[in-house]
């Protein structure tokens, strides 16, 4: 590796803090500043005339303090003491002004900046003051930010309101000595969206607030400010935001929220209100001057307010227009707005006037058959609704004034299949997505679809967080995050641990969001790989009951909400679905434990229930009608209305003895097979490869029996020969490969019981003739390789392949990454991974290079990688060959595409696959090489053998 690697290391470990700084000081030193001592308490000190929106966040302030020391400081506009709190937005705060003109306090860093604040202490500022705490903006916002910094910095979390995390007692707070830093944001809009809201959301509002109002506003407006974020797309379903409740709007602006209306809502004109006071239909072509006026009135009243007008237009309910693809039509409607906005602000340019067209959805194919806007207009590109962005700017579309940004969701209602219950997008997905955003300049505008803004918490917390600082987040830290992130609601104890389960519950609704999830999702068959995972998650929920046990009674609501509702409601999902997938085959197989299993589906369907009820009941019902979304029994793409209890097989089974037999990997059974003319077999047998499979001898009536168990051969080595079988019992069948032949060995294992004869199941074991092996060995008919596992060589400072945990879904991803606009012009230089490989067989086999559904965002680029094969020529591979609407469904639902490549082993032995990188962006997570074996399945087998060559 070159020079580069070491540079690439250095330059990823090290990150800007993501959440707020550590200059809280565990113990007080002789120069720290008392904000809240044993005796005294600094008293805070704004100027009258400062914006509203900063004054009432000094209240906050003053509450978020007592609520953690229990003191309450004073506020005064004037005075002084010895201890001072100075909170101010430059050139509203005559105190600050008169700090800066002494000398005493230097805002340069900051002055004239977007949402810049500044935190410093300075000594002996004024007469009579030892000390002050100076927290200044360079406007509303950045003060705002300022305060809620240090809201956060002494133990109050965002969360303190919204999911019920109490705030750090600290009966003291000290300032560290020489604390002076200043910060301003990245992404100059970083906001959400409130969307698909019913029933959850809506409903909860309306007990809680009597709808959509300022009362409920406050709340989210509070939320966006204390993550440092300025900007809102505001529920839309059922609602009207500044027609529902004028102070909506008028709040917003207070509290610096910047209001703008999502995508098919034009002129900060909601779509009820067209349903409320339009006339004639939402049709430009034939009811333009009515339409004309709808939007004039929406200029008119929020002339006054900071908003960012939408402009375009879709059909009614977020469809595409009814008059088609009528470029024209758009871009007489988009000159329409503009003229509108132009008598409207008569006392400032156009061009200042703050307006996005979001690309979204076949809006975007209006751009790529050449309809513009002026450059002053934002472009919003999109992502495809399930996390991968669709769209970045060019070069040359990176010089335009408005910029670009980045619609992005955490929650979708539409095709293939709507989620909206649960947190189902990793942190690693959404940092590589849109670190991508910011490194082709697509930052202006961050914004996220975040359903019913609960359970979306830990990912609107990472969102928010990297829109306002991207450099601080990179591949290395984001587990980091997770720690600090659990560390700031629960504490450091068990921290680490809590991230694991954030992570690991993510992780696994990312392979396959829930309301996706079927029966034959996971398979039963092969690789146990429905029983694998269920121990995965049954170890997460112990994990996390360990951790519950150990946190006080304080805690408990916030960990059930934040960490263990959406661990187990992911669970139970799964479970459900095992279940119903085990009870169908054990009725098909006439099994007497098919009533169990069906009553396994029953238990699921009911904790699930249960679990929801818990969510409700939590703080005397303070979450009522959250998390109620249905999503379970989904039959397309809209959710059912309400959650739907399978269908389940039951069984009659009769006061007898009656014996089946069934081998891993199939559906048949003994003796329905044998009628059928069919035989039970095991798949073959590797040295290297699985070790057991497993015989289940199962009773299809109530009364129990002895059954016995014998091998043909003696290199079959049996866990059971015999027993006594009430319900079901399993034989795992093994090799002894001192006893076996060299090559294929062919064998039995005959069970009997009750019937006929009894059942035989056909056993083969192949037996190489040599073990020196070294790499990752062929077993089982394919080589299974973690894309992780590769040596990586030639990475360069323009090109690099970057490992990211988290991405993938079994392992961790290895992702293609370059300079912006870079591109290769000699394979031989570029960075590749390479895989140590060693073949029993040889043939024409067919590599599966399993790749993160990423779209084609980067103009004129494809998504490219190069497969070799030792010393051969590179074969390029394109990830994305397909871009019909059916694959791009399978992709987003399976998250992932297979890619298969042929793959011509000569002979056998050791050999060296290597990927080279081609095209950025591109996410490699697994490979896997069926020679002949490869069993389906949903995230292919676990990963092969791995020999290394022995030392000298």
């Amino acid at each position: 590796m070159r020079l580069f690697a070491l540079f690439a290391a250095l330059l990823l470990s090290y990150s800007v803090a993501a959440l707020p700084g550590n200059y809280l000081a565990a113990t007080p030193g002789n120069a720290d500043f008392a904000l809240v001592d044993r005796h005294s308490q600094a008293l805070i000190m704004v100027d009258e005339q400062d914006h509203k929106g900063v004054l009432r966040a000094v209240n906050s302030l003053q509450r978020d303090i007592q609520r953690v020391s229990d003191k309450q400081l004073s506020i005064r506009h004037s005075g002084r003491a010895k201890q001072l709190l100075i909170i101010g937005s430059l050139g509203k705060s005559a105190l600050l002004d008169q700090l800066v003109s002494s000398g005493k306090l230097d805002v340069s860093a900051i002055a004239g900046k977007w949402d810049a604040f500044q935190i410093q202490l300075i000594s002996q500022p004024l007469p009579g003051v030892e000390q002050a705490l100076v927290i200044a903006g360079s406007d509303k916002r950045g003060t705002i930010y300022g305060i809620y910094d240090l809201a956060e910095t002494i133990g109050v979390s965002p969360w303190h309101w919204w999911a019920d995390v109490p705030p750090k007692k600290q009966p003291q707070l000290y300032i560290k000595a020489g604390t002076a830093f200043n910060d301003a944001p990245k992404v100059k809009y970083r906001g959400i969206f409130l969307n698909d809201e019913y029933p959850a959301l809506t409903n909860w509002s309306n007990e809680k607030f009597g709808g959509y109002n300022s009362k409920f506003y406050l709340h989210v407006f509070e939320l966006l400010q204390r993550l440092k974020a300025n900007f809102l797309w505001p529920a839309m379903w059922n609602n009207a935001f500044a027609d529902d409740d004028w102070q909506n709007a008028v709040l917003a602006d207070e509290m610096g929220i910047v209001m703008s209306n999502s995508h098919h809502e034009p002129m900060l004109r909601a779509d009820k209100e067209w349903n409320r006071y339009g006339e004639g239909p939402w049709e430009y072509s034939t009811n333009r001057a009515n339409i004309y006026k709808f939007w004039q009135q929406g200029a008119q009243r929020h002339k006054k307010l900071e908003s960012i007008f939408t402009l375009g237009m879709r059909g009614q309910e977020d469809e595409p227009m009814s008059e088609g693809d009528n470029i024209e039509l758009l871009q007489q409607i988009v000159a329409d707005q503009r003229q509108i906005l132009r008598d409207t602000f008569t006392e400032q340019p156009i061009e200042s006037v703050p307006q996005v067209w979001a690309l979204y959805k076949e809006v975007q194919g209006f751009y790529e058959r050449g309809m513009r806007v002026p450059d002053d207009v934002t472009l919003l590109w999109a992502d495809d609704n399930f996390g991968n962005i669709r769209r970045l700017p060019a070069a040359e579309e990176r010089h335009r004034s408005g910029g670009a940004g980045v619609y992005y969701h955490f929650d979708y209602v539409g095709a293939p299949r709507s989620y909206r219950w649960l947190n189902t997008v990793p942190l690693a997905k959404i940092w590589q997505q849109m670190a991508l955003a910011r490194q082709y300049q697509a930052d202006r505008i961050w914004i996220v679809n975040v359903g019913d803004l609960k359970p979306m918490e830990f990912p609107i917390d990472f969102f928010l967080r990297m829109a306002w600082n991207p450099e601080a987040f990179n591949a290395d830290n984001l587990q980091q995050f997770a720690t600090d992130w659990a560390s700031q609601q629960f504490g450091p104890a068990h921290a680490a641990t809590i991230a694991q389960l954030l992570q690991g519950y993510t992780r696994h609704n990312g392979r396959r969001k829930p309301e996706a999830v079927e029966p034959g999702t996971y398979s039963i068959f092969h690789y146990s790989e429905a029983q694998r995972v269920s121990a995965e998650l049954t170890q997460l929920v112990q994990t996390s009951d360990s951790v519950q046990q150990q946190l006080g009674p304080a805690l408990q609501d916030a960990y059930i909400q934040l960490v263990a509702h959406p661990l187990k409601a992911s669970r139970a999902v799964f479970e459900l679905n095992r279940a119903v997938a085990l009870n169908r085959l054990h009725g098909e197989q006439g099994r007497a434990s098919t009533n169990h299993q069906a009553e396994q589906v029953k238990f699921w369907f009911a904790e699930d229930a249960r679990l929801t009820e818990q969510y409700h009941s939590l703080g005397d019902g303070r979450w009522n009608h959250m998390m109620s979304q249905p999503h379970i029994g989904f039959t397309y793409w809209r959710n059912p209305p309400a959650n739907l209890m399978p269908v389940v097989s039951l069984a009659s089974p009769m006061p007898v003895a009656d014996m089946g037999v069934a081998a891993e990997g199939s559906a048949q059974s003994w003796p329905i097979s044998e009628y059928a003319g069919q035989q039970l077999v095991l798949d073959t047998f590797y040295p290297h490869g699985q070790l057991q499979r497993q015989i289940e001898v199962f009773n299809k009536g109530t009364m129990p029996f002895e059954f016995s168990a014998k091998a043909s051969a003696d290199w079959i080595q049996l866990s059971h020969s015999s027993g006594k079988i009430t319900v079901e019992q399993n034989i795992a069948v093994s090799i002894d490969w001192s006893k076996a032949q060299t090559g294929l060995n062919q064998a039995e294992v005959h069970v009997q019981g009750t019937g006929w004869g009894g059942a035989k199941v056909q056993v083969s074991a192949f037996k190489p003739a040599s073990t020196a092996t070294t790499g990752f060995v062929e077993a089982d008919g394919y080589i299974a390789v973690e894309a992780a596992s590769a040596t990586v060589g030639d990475n360069s400072s323009k090109a690099w392949w970057q490992k990211v945990d988290g991405l993938g879904r079994t392992g961790p991803a290895m992702v293609a990454m370059t300079q912006a606009d870079y591109q290769l012009s000699d394979l031989s230089q570029a960075p590749y991974l390479e895989y140590p490989l060693y073949f029993h067989s040889s043939g024409n086999f067919t590599l599966h290079s399993i790749v993160a559904p990423t779209l084609q965002l980067i103009p004129g680029r494809q998504l490219r990688i190069a497969v070799a094969l030792n010393n051969g020529p590179p074969h390029i591979v394109d990830t994305l060959p397909d871009h019909s609407e059916q694959a791009w469904q399978q992709a987003v639902l399976d998250g992932v595409r297979t890619i298969k490549t042929p793959l011509q082993v000569v002979q056998p032995g050791a050999h060296r696959l290597r990927i080279y990188l081609l095209d950025p962006a591109v996410v490699l997570q697994k490979l896997l090489i069926d020679t002949g074996g490869l069993q389906p399945s949903y995230l292919g087998p676990p990963a092969s053998l791995l020999i290394s060559p022995e030392p000298g």
